[in-house]
């Protein structure tokens, strides 16, 4: 049981921690929480952790809890009024948006400096309601893990209204072959066989699965094919 010093004490504590970390918050701007980088996101884990171990320390007083928090905050401030001041200090520290999709293409070598792979991009571009490569001219990876897109002109969103168009089905895009690997199953799903694909694959001038990067299958728009930036065996 916590005698009465000690929750007097922990109630102090606890009120003066919830206001300095308000302070900081609005001192540091609202960025910790919205456009969240790599950085701020360690960072306000550890203002946390810098609190929460302060609270249960009986060795710990008030004074020290608002040194450290106001410490901590202080040279995040730095860094945030540095970010805003140079454009050097802010790419080392912020980071820069990574061009993933150039001109319709994948960067293999950008995707591997981002550490992701074809399965997180399509999940992310997903996730954009961006349900193939192929509509993509330009995609970015943002600094704090989201992605912009720009998508190829006929791909741009446009209401049948617009053209007194009658409806039509729409048809998701399957994956056939990701990394030079043919998915059999989603082969099988759409009912055809690998002897299907191969004739496939001829028509765009490639003799075998793995040279090929990716590759989609869509229901009237055929399939969307990207080979190997390198060699691969």
């Amino acid at each position: 049981m916590l005698g009465r010093m000690e929750v007097k004490y922990l109630t102090i504590e606890l009120i003066i921690g919830f206001f300095t970390i308000f302070f900081i918050i609005n001192i540091v701007g609202r960025k910790l929480i919205n456009q969240i980088t790599p950085f701020t996101f360690i960072s306000s884990i550890v203002l946390s952790e810098i609190l929460g171990n302060a609270l249960y320390d009986e060795k710990i007083g008030a004074f020290k809890i608002i040194y450290a928090m106001a410490l901590w905050g202080g040279l995040l401030f730095i860094v945030e009024y540095l970010g805003r001041k140079s454009l050097l200090f802010r790419g080392v520290f912020q980071g820069k948006p990574s061009a993933l999709i150039r001109n319709g293409v994948v960067d293999q070598d950008e995707l591997k400096r981002c550490r992701m792979n074809l399965n997180q991009l399509q999940s992310l571009l997903r996730q954009s309601e961006t349900f193939s490569i192929r509509e993509v001219s330009y995609c970015y990876l943002e600094p704090n893990g989201s992605i912009s897109i720009l998508k190829k002109s006929k791909y741009q969103k446009t209401t049948q209204e617009d053209f007194n168009l009658p409806s039509k089905s729409v048809h998701v895009p399957v994956t056939v072959i990701r990394d030079g690997k043919v998915l059999k199953d989603e082969l099988t799903d759409l009912g055809y066989d690998q002897t299907w694909l191969d004739q496939q694959l001829f028509t765009h001038n490639i003799t075998h699965y793995r040279e090929v990067l990716i590759a989609e299958w869509q229901e009237g728009d055929g399939l969307f094919v990207q080979r190997y930036a390198h060699i691969h065996p």
